[in-house]
């Protein structure tokens, strides 16, 4: 090798390194396992298949319509009148409501989402009772009792309906073969 090759070499080399395409990484942050590594990448968007290049992929976008846990409690609250729907704030309230008119009784059903994953810790469903003796002398109360967990129940299980219709419909498109336990 020559002196100029060298030079050519190295002054490339300064700037591949210069420009940021080269970025040192902790060990403590980031994985060894290449698995662990590749999941990670693919989960926050950063990957690509090659059996998917060249097709149109929408990508996933955290819209209400995509998150499975979001339209899994619209459709088990659709029965009541909604007040406060809101994806970015992760909170779903229903307005004041009863099933017999001629109750006094009304309720309000409050579901807060804590994360966007579908497990036992995602929601928190919370139920107010409200009885109103005049128009301004009202009482309300929280409700702790075994609804609470049924709602939620209903949600948990709808959204992974949701997800693995959504999972086994990608793969249709996608022609691959998904094992039963991955579903």
């Amino acid at each position: 090798m020559s002196i100029k090759n060298i030079f050519i070499l190295f002054l490339l080399s300064y700037f591949l390194i210069s420009c940021g395409i080269y970025r040192p990484t902790d060990s403590r942050e980031v994985s060894t396992n290449a698995k662990e590594r590749v999941k990670k990448n693919i989960e926050e968007g950063r990957g690509f298949r090659l059996s998917t290049l060249g097709k149109n992929n929408n990508g996933n976008f955290l819209f209400a319509s995509s998150n499975p846990l979001w339209r899994a409690s619209m459709d088990k609250l659709s029965f009541a009148p909604l007040s406060v729907v809101d994806y970015s704030g992760g909170v779903i309230i229903t307005e004041w409501f009863n099933f017999d008119t001629a109750d006094e009784e009304e309720i309000k059903i409050a579901v807060r989402f804590l994360t966007n994953e579908i497990r036992s810790d995602a929601i928190n469903v919370t139920i107010h009772k409200r009885k109103c003796v005049s128009f301004n002398k009202c009482q309300i109360d929280e409700i702790n009792n075994s609804t609470n967990s049924e709602i939620k129940l209903a949600i948990l299980k709808k959204a992974a309906q949701i997800q693995t219709q959504e999972i086994s419909e990608k793969a249709k498109e996608d022609g691959e073969y998904i094992m039963p336990e991955k579903l």
